[in-house]
């Protein structure tokens, strides 16, 4: 075959191959959603991390409050729940749902309690793309724990480090995005683990009984980046 010519056939199946390639991305829709907040090392895709059509799953429409009462580890669930839900139709915005958590959060730690909530929800640029899909999100948690690295910490921390009633936990679990691309309905789901620092004050009614059980009043310290928590 002339040299010419085997050059050209070359060059024209690339450009088939790479149109393709175009074609397979531009079918699965938005690329997860506009893909969540990521790490510095992105994970391995699994199976479970790109677009399938099934029904989106219907999230509460308005930021709910934070429940500061009861114990650390049920706080730590409610700071979870408030962190990873919410809903691009809902007509609130990120800062939104960020007050739900800085309404919680201790006051020595505000600025760098906010900073982190920030890193976990869209910009309101990415929030304005995720709207025009109709895009909602929402967290389950497969694990619950103090990581044995907070343990080693108070341990070796001298006296007034850390914070009287501070514990950590450490939460592992699946975000979902569910979504519209057209009027296709579209899931998306990424793997994700991360550590809520918090504080409790153990507090009873003025005349308690003995019966009545003690309750915690839980504030945020700080939050790890995301896919990077304590172990």
């Amino acid at each position: 075959m002339d040299p010419t010519a085997r050059r050209r056939r070359t060059v024209l199946i690339a450009a088939i191959a790479g149109g393709l390639i175009l074609l397979l991305l531009i079918g699965v829709g938005v690329y997860g959603l506009i893909r969540g907040p990521q790490t510095t090392e992105p994970t391995e895709p699994t199976s479970t991390d790109g677009p399938t059509a099934t029904s989106p799953v219907l999230v509460p429409a308005e930021p709910e409050p934070v429940v500061a009462l009861g114990g650390p580890e049920e706080f730590a669930v409610a700071v979870a729940e408030a962190l990873f839900t919410w809903d691009t139709t809902s007509g609130y915005g990120p800062a939104d749902y960020a007050q739900m958590l800085a309404d919680v959060t201790a006051d020595t730690e505000a600025d760098g309690a906010a900073s982190d909530v920030r890193a976990y929800l869209p910009t309101a640029e990415v929030w304005a793309q995720l709207r025009t899909h109709q895009t909602r999100q929402r967290l389950t948690i497969d694990t619950i724990e103090i990581p044995a690295a907070w343990d080693d910490a108070v341990a070796q921390a001298v006296p007034g480090q850390i914070p009287d009633g501070a514990v950590a936990y450490t939460i592992s679990g699946t975000r979902y995005r569910t979504g519209y691309w057209g009027t296709d309905p579209v899931t998306t789901t990424h793997p994700v683990a991360f550590t809520v620092f918090l504080t409790c004050t153990p507090e009873r009614a003025s005349a308690p009984s003995l019966a009545e059980p003690i309750t915690d009043t839980c504030l945020l310290l700080r939050l790890s980046q995301l896919d990077n928590p304590l172990r």
